[in-house]
């Protein structure tokens, strides 16, 4: 199966379990990377990984 090269809020708020509003806000504090497609924002699942990397890991 081929890796889509991008992905809908919907996916994302899947794929995360964030929440459509938390996304939003990450958008526009510039910590998660979107496109605009038309009226749609989209997401690039490398821009994801990146993302999820960068989150801080905290220990028990």
């Amino acid at each position: 199966m081929e890796q889509k090269l991008f992905l809908s809020v919907n996916e994302v708020i899947k794929v995360t379990g964030l929440g459509r509003t938390n996304i939003y806000a990450l958008i526009k504090k510039g910590d998660l990377k979107a496109v605009k497609i038309g009226d749609r924002t989209m997401f690039r699942p490398d821009d994801l990984a990146e993302f999820a990397a960068s989150r801080p890991v905290y220990a028990a």
